[in-house]
């Protein structure tokens, strides 16, 4: 008997995301580190990226890194957030390589390092405008370079990096990739060797692959969002491109049960106030309709914008922590109690759902945990 809420993973639709994403790459000279911190870190999602060719397993939590090397991936493992000075330790022993910002993160590492007799290489961010991580200047970040080569012995420069298209909304065009490449070029020069990594960003930076624009230099990507969630994504992470309309965007799919249905007004009646999450919400009054409440709620999900009814005609109106209402009056479907309706995607609503421990699991086409609950 299956249980609900229900999230699915297709690991065929997902092998097929990524065998495609890595072909793009692969023509462009580009290795993939596969990042699973979009599906909570599932085991089953990183080792079907180390199956379709991905060079690294990436993520910004070490609890999952760690998972997936119990579960027996044998990638080098990428930590992609900058790492706190408290979980040094456990970095170092568990991964190949991170992602540095900051001279004190770095120094301290190589203490660590040092009394451990271990090395570990690290990748250099750069701040190219989307203030971030990385560091921002030029002179300042080729002197922290320089810094590692000479000063830091078990502290390997294995590469530089940055990240556009997050917390600033920077879009990673040829220009900024161009002055990542030039950037790399300047601590070559300073350092006299070449750098083994240049990392061009996350999934927005698949843009000037697409397009054909993005330097010989750049050489690695960390991809996770577009892979996860195919072209419903794609106004952010690829902003329109045609070629992101072969991929499948039914790779994570939603079922919630139907626990109420009727007709109701679609505007409250009363004084208003603000809603359970404190916010003052605006309502249109479109009359009476048919609508159901389902049992999910943005404790689950998050943000109703993030769940897209595979019921044409419906459309997710509000919703509390708890529960969901969906208005079904131009779907031209009647729904009842016991009723079960399906959601594709967006990439914020995986991510809370493969965390939440009171979404059931389901995993098709390869790795099976028959309704299990999150995979661990």
């Amino acid at each position: 008997m299956k249980h609900y809420p229900l999230l699915t993973i297709d690991h065929e639709a997902l092998r097929s995301n990524m065998e495609t994403v890595i072909g793009w790459c692969d023509k462009a000279g580009i290795g993939v580190a596969g990042v699973i911190k979009g599906s909570t870190g599932m085991t089953s999602v990183a080792l079907d990226y180390e199956s379709c060719g991905a060079k690294w397993i990436a993520s910004s939590r070490l609890e999952q890194l760690k998972r997936a090397r119990e579960a027996g991936v044998k990638l080098p493992l990428m930590m992609i957030r900058v790492p706190m000075i408290s979980e040094l330790e456990e970095m170092a022993e568990l991964c190949g390589y991170s992602l540095q910002s900051s001279m004190d993160t770095l120094d301290a590492l190589e203490r660590v390092l040092a009394a451990k007799d271990m090395k570990h290489s690290v990748i250099l961010m750069a701040d190219l405008g989307d203030l971030r991580e990385g560091i921002f200047e030029r002179t300042e970040f080729v002197r922290t370079a320089k810094h590692i080569e000479d000063e830091l012995p078990h502290v390997l420069l294995a590469g530089i990096g940055t990240n556009l298209g997050c917390v600033g909304s920077v879009v990673p065009t040829k220009e900024k990739m161009e002055t990542l490449a030039g950037l790399a070029e300047a601590v070559e020069d300073t350092i006299g060797r070449p750098l083994e990594i240049v990392s061009g960003g996350a999934t927005s930076s698949l843009m000037p692959v697409i397009d054909g624009v993005i330097p010989h230099k750049i050489n690695n990507l960390r991809i996770g969002a577009l892979v996860l969630c195919g072209p419903l994504e794609d106004y952010r992470t690829c902003y329109g491109r045609e070629e992101a309309d072969v991929l499948s965007d039914e790779v994570f799919t939603l079922e919630a049960e139907v626990i109420e249905a009727g007709v109701k007004p679609t505007h409250p009646v009363g004084e208003l106030g603000v809603n359970a999450f404190g916010e003052r919400a605006k309502y249109v009054d479109r009359g009476n309709r048919k609508r159901v409440l389902l049992a999910i709620g943005r404790a689950d999900y998050g943000d109703i914008g993030d769940i897209v009814p595979m019921l044409e005609g419906a459309e997710v109106t509000m919703a509390s922590g708890d529960h969901t209402i969906m208005d079904i009056e131009d779907s031209g479907k009647e729904l009842k109690v016991g009723d079960k309706v399906k959601f594709k995607l967006k990439y914020t609503a995986i991510l809370r759902l493969t965390a939440s421990e009171n979404v059931y699991k389901e995993h098709q086409k390869g790795r099976k945990q028959n309704g299990s609950q999150q995979e661990q």
